[in-house]
């Protein structure tokens, strides 16, 4: 990269709670966020009944968060949004002042954005022949997010909406880190949130075979057991939601600043597979591992760990391993799978993620892959005995999202 993009402050909401901290010890202790589904009254012939959904937030002590403000704003990424960059800034210990504004960048995303305040709206006017509300089309527009968060921070830099899919908060922090790097901005408050658990939705992935189907006389399996990335009886992805944020600045800024960082990110990679509109190509998903990797300047021998997309799809998760071998060989370093605790949030999925593994850097540490029965098609080291310690100087992540869009970062413990 040519200029040093340093993390200063992260923060997240995830099926695994609301404060970070507790987020974290549940995902070391191998705690599974999935429960039963409960965002919307279920039929009986409803074909999806579990999820990962997150703890409320109401009683946050922030402004934003006011009872006027929800009326106004209601679809949950926007609450959700806002408090993980209040709390990432809060880290991060800076304050966008007016000096600072014109060179803070905000790529903060939402891959679904607020599909449910259209879906209000359109049973409003078929059932009651009521308009919409006001703030119906603002609160389903998707870059709106970034433009409230914008508004929050005062942040008057570069704004865009990185919409990658599943890939969408990895795509915010590599597209921040363009910014910075092209001297656009000194600061970049990057993520993504998506609360995609409404009924068109969560039915349209269970008949396009994306999300988790229970094999026949299973169907009461408890639910934290469903989420299998990489597993023999891997049946399929997890519905969850969530958000995170991310505060990154060059390496100067930090320093002009005395701010304290631990991490970098030290290389990435972007393709596109340019093949099918769901299926992953295993060409360009290499591709854009080997481009992180050469971009940070290494081998494949510098990185100790992965952080996965592993979706637990049949062919994803095989895709996903068999360019981890053409790049690694017989050596693929230890290799995560978030999704087994979280489920699959969507475009917020690759940035909770990514939090959890820059947690995981900054204490040498690396959390449990759950559910985990060994496929003898995919051999992987998928960290499934439980927490282990391992010194991390490099770890690789990845995202791949619908429509062929791979993302893949390298981050260094500095």
């Amino acid at each position: 990269m040519e200029s040093a993009v340093v993390i200063l402050g992260y923060d997240a909401v995830s099926p695994l709670g609301r404060d970070l901290d507790s987020q974290w010890q549940n995902a070391l202790a191998g705690q599974s966020g999935i429960g039963p589904l409960t965002r919307f009254p279920l039929s009986p012939d409803f074909p999806v009944r579990i999820a990962g959904q997150v703890p409320d937030i109401d009683d946050e002590p922030y402004p934003f968060l006011s009872p006027r403000h929800q009326a106004a704003w209601s679809s949950p990424i926007f609450k959700y949004a806002m408090l993980t960059v209040e709390r990432a800034l809060a880290r991060s210990r800076i304050e966008i002042s007016p000096d600072i504004s014109p060179r803070t960048a905000v790529t903060y995303s939402s891959a679904i954005g607020g599909l449910d305040a259209v879906l209000k709206a359109d049973r409003r006017l078929i059932s009651e022949n009521k308009l919409p509300h006001p703030y119906a089309n603002p609160n389903s527009c998707i870059n709106m997010v970034g433009g409230k968060i914008a508004i929050q921070t005062k942040a008057t830099g570069p704004i865009t909406t990185t919409v990658t899919a599943c890939a969408t908060g990895l795509s915010s922090i590599i597209v921040g880190a363009m910014f910075l790097a092209q001297g656009r901005a000194d600061v970049a408050v990057c993520g993504a949130v998506d609360f995609a658990l409404v009924e068109p939705v969560v039915a349209g992935f269970f008949t396009m075979n994306g999300c988790y189907n229970p094999k026949e006389g299973h169907e009461n399996d408890p639910p934290e057991a469903a989420s299998r990335p990489f597993s023999l009886n891997r049946r399929g992805f997890v519905l969850s939601e969530g958000a995170g944020a991310v505060i990154i600045a060059t390496r100067e800024f930090a320093q002009a600043h005395g701010l304290d960082h631990a991490v970098e990110l030290a290389g990435w990679g972007m393709t596109s597979d340019a093949h099918h509109f769901v299926a992953p190509y295993p060409p360009t998903v290499k591709q854009c591992m080997v481009e992180a990797i050469n971009d940070a300047g290494l081998s494949p021998g510098d990185i100790a760990a992965v952080n996965a997309h592993a979706a637990s799809t049949r062919v994803g998760d095989k895709v996903e391993y068999d360019a981890l071998r053409e790049v690694f060989g017989d050596k693929i370093p230890a290799v995560c799978a978030n999704k087994s605790l979280i489920g699959h949030a969507m475009g917020a999925s690759s940035v909770i993620e990514t939090i959890l593994a820059l947690k995981g850097m900054e204490n040498d540490i690396l959390p449990p892959t759950i559910n985990y029965t060994p496929d003898p098609e995919i051999v992987l080291d998928c960290v499934a005995e439980g927490k282990r310690r391992v010194k991390q100087e490099f770890i690789l992540k990845n995202a791949f999202g619908f429509g062929g869009c791979n993302c893949c970062a390298v981050f260094r413990r500095v």
